[in-house]
């Protein structure tokens, strides 16, 4: 496409069913955000929308687990999750919820539309039903065996072990969840997308206009789906908890179907709080819709819910660059196992706990980022974080802002000296010339989802600032004194070339590093007293950003190191609550083998 008018930005809708994972915020929130926070710095027309997926049997199974009901486990959930995001730097323009009148009306007219049309078709079909329980079984009330890796807890829609998306009827020896009896088959009547009718549009769509620019992970998930044989997909299923279906009691819209479409209800309701058209960002062909996921929603974001998009006449999604999964100390994360880092317990650990937290907020961004699973699984060690702190951030780019600044305080007496063009020598001009490339490289690699790169060339820079000012030595160099004990006059001009080039890049490093560190990036503008306007793109690269004879705030460190009895102690943390929690699920599992007996 052209160049965009606009950008709409997407992270899929997290469920309101519990605290989520760090990997959660690897893979599907903190790429958007650099993303968003880029293309702000550009002054670009964009809108990031997210918000909680609160419908679904996930749900209602999290509330029989507490005892509670839907509504208070996703108005619990849902204030978690919002506040977890803002306080991880995540940018939201609106962090919106499925259970608002808004979005039940969206996603009601987006069924009927669909409906009217004659685009879904109505069939009656036998699904599970519970006879205890005299109800029919969502899939996520009914687990048995996967028939991919033998896990004998998958649920009817997806196997947590392997990530394999399910049917209940794919499922080996399935049982209700809800009495642990094997449910039997019942005639239902449902609404269905007929995907397999659209299989020709997604074969061309995906696998021709989009093999080159998507991602080979999600084009070769979309090419198993489609060389398979798409099948129809249920639009409706009996339950009580969910945007009722117009016209159809006892129905509620399926929450695969639903849940994407609050993309939209949460546009339309930031266009409500704003005083906008939210109808651009959905109809709009200049428009840039890029959805951010993870592998496990791919299925639904590049093929069932573009579907849903071109019947209804909105616009299709740009890409969607989604991340493999984060693994923890060598296994897979899982909150349902307690192998995980939850959200809610890094910051209660390491930002609420301690003044400057928003440093290590800024310090878990820059590891996630680093060791982002862009193209496979990655895994998150709590001895890789302590050495992506200590020996990059600490080591490198916080020592070189440092060192500037203390240096500029004691040569220069606390102001950005002048620069002596006639003095400059080539390995002035190279590191000048290296703060102009290290843009465009940026930029190529943010534009193409290669945030890991992009993220390294940051660093690499401030790398190279260390060297260069290794090379110079400006201390030794002020040992060069006159009768008054002070620098001789060409010794204060290069000691004068040295510290103003290390101050030009130390202003493009916060530029460079704002995307991906924020809160690292303000304190540095405070540092230099400059307005946040010096953040934009446009000043990226310049070499004059700051004025010579402006005085500037002492230093302040902007990292602090990561000790070895913190990382011992989380890890500690982690096996206890594994320990724990499957004691648990063991005696629960007794219990329930007791109760069937």
């Amino acid at each position: 496409m052209n160049t965009p008018k606009r950008y709409l930005i997407t992270s899929a809708l997290p469920y309101a069913n519990g605290p989520k994972h760090i990997g959660h915020l690897a893979g599907a929130y903190l790429p958007a955000d650099i993303y968003v926070r880029y293309l702000r710095a550009q002054k670009k027309d964009v809108v990031y929308v997210c918000g909680s997926d609160e419908h679904g049997a996930a749900i209602t199974i999290q509330a029989m687990k507490e005892n509670s009901t839907p509504l208070a486990i996703v108005d619990k959930y849902h204030a978690m999750l919002k506040s977890n995001m803002a306080d991880l730097g995540i940018s939201f323009d609106i962090y919106h919820r499925t259970s608002s009148p808004i979005h039940h009306e969206t996603a009601q007219e987006f069924f009927t539309a669909l409906n009217d049309k004659g685009e879904l078709e109505i069939k009656e079909t036998e699904q599970y039903y519970d006879e205890d329980a005299k109800t029919f079984l969502a899939d996520r009330y009914i687990i048995g065996t996967c028939p991919v890796c033998a896990n004998e807890n998958a649920y009817g829609d997806q196997c947590e072990k392997c990530g394999t998306s399910l049917s209940p009827e794919q499922l080996l020896n399935p049982r209700s969840t809800l009495s642990g009896n094997a449910p039997v088959k019942k005639a239902t009547t449902h609404w269905y997308l007929p995907l397999n009718k659209h299989e020709d549009f997604l074969r061309k769509w995906i696998l021709e206009d989009h093999a080159a620019d998507w991602k080979a992970n999600v084009v070769g998930q979309c090419k198993g789906w489609i060389e398979a044989g798409l099948q129809p997909r249920a639009v409706t299923r009996d339950l009580d908890w969910g945007v009722a279906v117009p016209g159809a009691p006892g129905k509620v819209l399926y929450v695969w179907f639903d849940a994407p479409i609050g993309y939209i209800s949460a546009t339309k309701q930031w266009a409500l709080d704003n005083d906008k058209d939210w109808k651009p960002y959905w109809e709009d062909k200049d428009t840039k819709l890029v959805h951010f996921i993870g592998k496990d929603n791919i299925v639904f974001h590049c093929i069932i819910f573009p579907v849903m998009l071109k019947l209804h006449g909105n616009i299709l999604p740009d890409n969607v660059p989604s991340n493999e999964f984060m693994n923890l100390e060598g296994d897979k994360m899982s909150t349902s196992r307690g192998w995980s880092i939850e959200m809610d317990d890094y910051i209660n650990d390491f930002v609420k706990k301690e003044n400057g937290g928003d440093m290590m907020v800024d310090a878990l961004r820059y590891y996630l980022t680093a060791i982002a699973p862009e193209t496979k699984d990655s895994e998150f060690t709590w001895k890789g974080f302590q050495d992506a702190l200590n020996s990059e951030l600490v080591a490198v780019f916080g020592n070189f802002v440092n060192r500037t600044f203390v240096l500029m305080h004691k040569l220069c007496k606390g102001k950005v000296p002048p620069l002596h063009v006639e003095l400059l020598d080539n390995t002035d001009k190279q590191l000048l010339e290296e703060i102009q490339l290290t843009k465009i490289k940026i930029q190529n690699s943010i534009e193409s989802y290669k945030f890991r790169d992009a993220l390294s060339e940051v660093i690499d820079l401030a790398r190279k600032g260390n060297k260069y000012m290794q090379e110079k030595e400006p201390w030794i160099v002020a040992k060069q004194t006159g009768d008054d004990g002070q620098p001789t006059a060409a010794a204060q001009q290069k000691i004068d070339n040295c510290l103003h080039i290390c101050l030009q890049l130390t202003a493009n490093l916060a530029i460079y590093i704002n995307p991906f560190l924020p809160f690292t990036a303000k304190k540095m503008i405070y540092m230099m007293k400059v307005v946040d306007k010096m953040l934009d793109w446009e000043n990226a690269g310049k070499s004059k950003l700051l004025s010579t004879g402006y005085s500037l705030r002492a230093p302040e460190l902007l990292f602090r190191k990561l000790e070895d009895a913190e990382i011992t102690a989380q890890i500690e943390k982690l096996k206890t609550k594994s320990s724990t929690l499957k004691k648990a699920t063991s005696m629960e599992t007794t219990t329930d083998t007791n109760n069937q007996s």
